[in-house]
């Protein structure tokens, strides 16, 4: 349905200021189209070329590309899908830039030889007319009025190759940028030199010497106000000196010189202006940079744009400048920082986040700015020591209505974090986090504020594994996470763990399997990412988990006041587990009562001795009521937490509440519930308290489940899953009947794997780059609506008037006269171009789609304005012919007055 996100690997840019549509090409051939909020169209050229260069019919509603495979196509944006009209190969000769002024119909294309070939935009078609560059000079005092400027970039002169040219828009003075890090300003009536050089970073010597060599500027533009001084824009042409620091864009207004750093190498920028015409004053307004993984607007008119927000989690870390000091380096390849997993409460604003360096940060929301003068962090030694889980041959997993484990069963205790060591005795690195926390004050911005970093040690001198699962929730104040080790849970209230296990401690004597002891591993953790985007798994039906490792990880976490035992006759807080080898386990949770006590009392954690088993590893796990509703979790409604001690005191209060708020906490008999659980391979409704399997649907036995969500589409709820064979298939819920399997999308790379994932009103998303996130439908009602959902990337505008030329210039012919290109250009005096040279290739858009294809209301009122453009521009036209014939029929009038007062008198033998 539409691509969200930053463009993958950018290439290109381009602007239409009339219609306000921004248009970004990508490496892989991608163009993204950008509006108004709402309005982003994704479109993707067949041959999967890089994108070199755009260029828009500006209010036209079309749009030119330029491919590496020298290429050009036409897209016809008057329909709300884009589609190709017309697209031009070139054989014979390298594309390497093209222009369109604005209001013409004649494409000038470059190429490497030096040629430059002129493309009718009407037909797509060549035009005869080719100007070489040898003979430019030639052509151009035979054909174009005013004087000939001849400039070379052969690196030879001077050192000074050319990389870019800008206009002065009076057209009496141009601006080139070179590789030496200078500016030259050019003054046509006087080609021999240029009138000023300007070094922008370079260090003024003294004596009159000229300054120290730069890096080459890559772009200038030349943008001038009426009110003051012109702005020069500027990417590159740092001074060499100034190694490591980051990509600048500079900008040049008067005497004032800002030059600002930017994240990361820039790609392109355009100066963004008031009018369209090249001939006018600028009024330059802001710039649009695009960088390799971002696009930043700057404001020239007041320079107060703000991000509207962006999370660093980095920055409660020290950052090792030496490689060597970084002792996460052993076990991953990528950005020490990356994140993995997000967890987060809507309603009370609490995030979560897990990270590559096998780290946990909690985040609480606060409107206000706050100075932490120490970080709270916690250290958690998760690691246990048990050889590949193995079934007993012949031996069946206990049945899923039979509880497992004793009727009292003994509740775990609060454990503490172990103290910091760099080595164990025999000189291993123990007890030792990935990355170092800041241990200096740390100014917090309003927005999302740490509250608690936990962060897994070394053992023996094996690193922390990856964290494979996080959930949190902010009634019980209470976070876990788990991975192939085991499980922690934290209370982020009182900073305390309470609970550190290896898998199968929370068995206890009741674990299925066969399990021995093994020695340490003396092999390294591998990284996050899978570098081949390979996905191999084995199709075991007791282990199938998404990586090569065979051990039982923690790969499901869902916090639920549900039944936790078959006796209970209410529900209570508890926390379901899910592992890869398809075990539930449930942990009984006792929450001290009251919010007063709630700081001071410890939370019990106790197995409840229930579990349960599936085919394949457990993905997801939702409860619903009798009726078939959805039962959301608890939370907490989120208030202010920094404010006054007495302000805080009053709050509280006026608020006092219970912790959870729940709908099933305030019944003291509740009716019966459903647990719906997803695995690889199948999925089980159980009825609680009493556990009965009230239904089971085995999703696929050639493949696999990769994402399952439970999710409302059309007032109801099912449970939706995407297998790795590229189907998506739906069933209703509690009863687990088929509703859709369509195929949809072949899982190709493990990116796709690790971010698909279900949204309500039947919706999905993955990230299908790096940087971009892809959204798709699976509902027939959005299908069905997608053409007026989507947003119009044109809509008939007025183009603004031309500027004025004033009194003495039309009356004395000053500046440059307008050349009848139609009559340089035209095939009657041009000729036909060889058809060796480019090829036509018309597109599948069809020419009717220029006319406008919108569909709706919309669409109409478009072409009727179109209709009456088109109208008002014929009779435009008739009117100048019109006065035409009366001017000529005027002079033929005087002219035979003439003649009648001439011959008047005279006899007929007399003419």
């Amino acid at each position: 349905t539409v691509r969200h996100g930053f463009p993958y690997q950018p290439s290109a840019l381009a602007f239409d200021p009339v219609q306000k549509i921004l248009a970004v090409g990508t490496q892989t051939g991608a163009l993204r189209l950008f509006g108004r909020p709402g309005v982003e169209c994704y479109c993707q050229h067949d041959s999967g070329a890089a994108v070199i260069q755009l260029q828009f019919l500006i209010n036209e509603g079309a749009l030119v590309s330029v491919l590496a495979d020298d290429t050009l196509h036409l897209w016809n944006l008057r329909q709300k899908r884009p589609a190709i009209l017309h697209s031009l190969k070139f054989c014979r000769e390298r594309v390497t830039f093209c222009h369109l002024p604005f209001q013409s119909k004649w494409l000038y294309v470059g190429t490497e030889r030096g040629n430059i070939h002129i493309v009718n935009v009407e037909s797509f078609t060549l035009s005869g007319y080719v100007i070489m560059w040898n003979k430019a000079i030639e052509l151009s005092s035979k054909s174009h009025p005013g004087p000939v400027v001849h400039i070379s970039d052969n690196p030879m002169d001077e050192g000074k190759a050319i990389h870019s040219v800008a206009w002065h828009h009076e057209g009496k003075q141009f601006i080139c940028s070179h590789s030496d890090g200078t500016l030259t300003i050019w003054n046509v009536r006087s080609p021999a030199k240029p009138v000023q050089t300007i070094t922008p970073h370079g260090k003024q010597l003294k004596d009159g010497k000229k300054p120290e060599p730069c890096k080459p500027i890559l772009k200038v533009e030349f943008k001038t106000t009426r009110s003051g001084e012109p702005f020069i824009i500027l990417s590159g042409g740092l001074s060499y000196d100034t190694v490591g620091r980051r990509p600048c864009l500079t900008v040049m207004h008067g005497k004032s010189t800002a030059v600002l750093e930017m994240d990361y190498p820039i790609v392109d920028f355009l100066t963004l202006c008031e009018t369209p015409y090249p001939n006018d004053f600028q009024e330059p307004y802001a710039v649009v940079v695009l960088l390799e993984k971002d696009l930043v607007l700057i404001d020239l008119a007041q320079n107060t744009l703000q991000v509207l927000y962006k999370l660093k989690t980095s920055k409660v870390f020290e950052k090792s400048r030496n490689k060597d000091d970084r002792p996460n380096t052993d076990i991953v390849d990528e950005d020490p920082y990356a994140i993995q997993i997000i967890s987060w409460c809507p309603e009370s604003r609490m995030l979560c986040i897990a990270g590559v360096s096998a780290h946990v940060i909690i985040y609480r929301f606060s409107k206000q700015e706050v100075i932490t003068e120490v970080i709270p962090m916690l250290e958690v030694r998760l690691f246990y020591e048990i050889n590949d889980a193995e079934s007993p041959e012949g031996e069946q997993p206990p049945p899923l209505s039979t509880p497992v484990g004793g009727s009292n069963p003994q509740p775990i205790p609060p454990q503490s974090h172990p103290s910091t060591s760099s080595s164990s005795s025999d000189g291993l690195r123990d007890n030792v986090p990935c990355l170092k926390v800041k241990n200096s004050p740390l100014k917090q911005s309003p927005g999302y504020q740490t509250e608690l970093v936990i962060q897994l040690v070394w053992v023996g001198g094996e690193p922390p594994q990856q964290i494979t699962s996080l959930a949190v929730n902010s009634s019980y104040g209470l976070v876990v996470f788990g991975n192939c080790n085991g499980i922690a849970m934290i209370d982020y209230l009182q900073k305390a763990v309470l609970l550190n296990l290896g898998t199968i401690e929370l068995y206890g004597s009741n674990d299925p399997y066969r399990r021995e002891p093994r020695s340490p591993r003396k092999s390294r953790q591998p990284s996050g990412d899978v570098k081949d985007n390979s996905f191999s798994r084995s199709r075991s039906s007791s282990v199938t988990s998404i990586d090569k490792e065979s051990r039982e990880a923690i790969s499901a976490l869902h916090f639920c006041e549900t039944f936790t035992r078959k006796a209970d006759s209410s529900p209570s807080p508890s926390l379901w587990v899910g592992t890869t080898l398809g075990t539930v386990l449930v942990i009984a949770l006792n929450l001290p009562p009251g919010a007063e006590q709630r700081l001071l009392q410890p939370v019990i954690v106790s197995p409840s001795g229930t579990i349960l088993r599936l085919k394949g590893a457990v993905l997801r796990m939702a409860f619903l009521d009798t009726t078939g509703c959805l039962l959301p979790p608890a939370y907490e409604p989120w208030k202010e937490h920094n404010v006054p001690e007495e302000k805080d005191e009053k709050e509280k209060l006026k608020k006092r509440r219970p912790v959870s708020v729940s709908p099933s906490s305030s019944q003291e008999i509740s009716e019966n519930q459903y647990a719906v659980i997803c695995s690889e391979k199948q999925a089980k409704v159980i009825s609680l308290p009493t556990q009965n399997c009230a239904y089971k649907q085995n999703i696929t036995e050639t493949s696999f489940v990769l994402r399952g969500d439970i999710v409302a589409l059309n007032n109801s709820i099912c449970l939706a899953c995407f297998c790795a064979n590229g189907h998506i298939m739906t069933f209703s819920l509690p009863s687990l009947r088929p509703l859709l399997d369509v195929y949809y999308l072949p899982l190709t790379n493990m990116r796709i794997a690790r971010t698909f994932c279900f949204t309500n009103n039947g919706q999905a998303l993955y990230l299908v780059s790096p940087t971009e996130i892809q959204r798709l439908t699976y509902s027939q009602e959005t299908c069905e609506n997608l053409q007026e959902m989507l947003g119009e990337l044109f809509t008939p505008v007025e183009t603004p008037e031309a500027p004025n030329r004033g009194f003495f210039k039309g009356l004395f012919g000053g500046g440059a006269q307008s050349l009848d290109r139609e009559e340089l250009f035209g095939e009657s005096s041009s000729g036909k171009a060889s058809r060796s040279l480019a090829q036509h290739i018309p597109g599948p858009g069809g020419i009717e789609g220029v006319k406008g294809a919108a569909s709706g209301v919309v669409g109409e009122l478009a072409r009727a304005r179109l209709a009456l453009d088109e109208r008002g521009q014929k009779l435009g036209d008739l009117e100048e012919r019109t006065a035409a014939m009366l001017s000529s029929a005027d002079s033929f009038s005087k002219h035979a007055h003439e003649m009648m007062l001439k011959y008047k008198d005279k006899k007929w033998y007399q003419f």
